[in-house]
């Protein structure tokens, strides 16, 4: 059996919100897999935040630009976010999108040596480190392309925490891609499609919600029926176009656009930090670190 130490106990219950006692038992069961332990507590039908450890906000700003046929959407960090609200940072982020989605570089590498106004991105965003006295990075951009005959949606969300880019083939209307892009910064959609859905994700889903419906007692034949509805939710929820559109509860997503003609077939929501680890400060230690220096 693992040893399961107070650290383990209290990084389960931070992504859970589960009790100690709870925490430590599901920890046990999984020989201390902190993946395995909030799968567990799931299939036992504990109450768990929707939230994972790697999604610890790190500083910054995400920002979207359109150019004629041509979308791109970024994510440039920084230390702290008083920095993020900065009228240089947030100067160069725009600037960055804007050469991205006119210059279209193929990776990360490329856009360093993208050129604005007679300077590289990697010279401007170190220029700008020197400038506002804080490490600033360029994290991760996608660009979009459409035709014509369709519409892109950009929503800003909370002064550039959440940008999301949709594209929506088969009509024109901006106004109604702006909507879903909003419906998709607020709700986060995680597929366009339950047919985008991967096996190994339904699969996953499929085995906790067996377990948790096997755990309830049900006879075998009433089990499959639960689990079968439960798996029909369960796509609803993380595919864009099924999801009760945020400003219509009473239609989906595909019902809105199909008003139009309008079909949602790529979307892109950046959310600053999602994945990275902020730095732990502890101000007291800090003070106290530097009166001994």
């Amino acid at each position: 059996m693992a040893n399961i130490t107070a650290k383990q106990v209290k990084e389960l219950r931070d992504i859970t919100g589960v009790g100690m006692m709870a925490a430590k038992k599901a920890l046990v069961e999984v020989d201390g897999d902190l993946d395995k332990a909030v799968d567990y507590l799931r299939a036992k039908g504990v109450d768990t935040m929707a939230k994972k450890a790697d999604r610890i906000a790190a500083e910054g700003l995400s920002a979207t630009y359109i150019s004629g046929n041509t979308a791109a959407i970024v994510e440039v960090n920084s230390e702290t976010d008083f920095v993020a609200k900065n009228e240089n940072f947030k100067e160069m982020v725009n600037q960055i999108v804007k050469a991205i989605a006119e210059q279209k570089p193929a990776d990360n590498d490329a856009v360093k040596s993208l050129v604005i106004d007679g300077k590289t991105v990697e010279d401007l965003i170190i220029e700008n480190t020197s400038k506002i006295g804080e490490k600033l990075s360029f994290r991760r951009f996608e660009i979009i392309e459409k035709t014509d005959n369709d519409a892109f949606g950009e929503y800003i969300h909370a002064g550039g925490r959440i940008a999301a880019l949709v594209l929506v083939e088969g009509m024109t209307d901006e106004d109604m891609a702006k909507d879903v892009a909003m419906h998709v910064a607020a709700i986060n959609p995680q597929f366009v499609s339950s047919e985008q859905v991967p096996q190994e994700v339904y699969d996953h889903e499929k085995q906790i919600q067996t377990e948790k419906s096997l755990a309830e007692g049900k006879p075998a034949n009433i089990v499959e029926k639960m689990v079968a509805g439960r798996m029909n939710k369960f796509l609803a929820e993380i595919s864009l176009i099924d999801q009760p559109f945020v400003k219509d509860g009473n239609v989906t997503v595909k019902q809105f656009l199909a008003e139009k003609g309008g079909n949602a077939t790529k979307f892109v929501r950046f959310e600053v930090g999602e994945g990275m680890e902020k730095r732990n400060e502890d101000f007291a230690a800090e003070v106290a670190s530097q009166m001994k220096k």
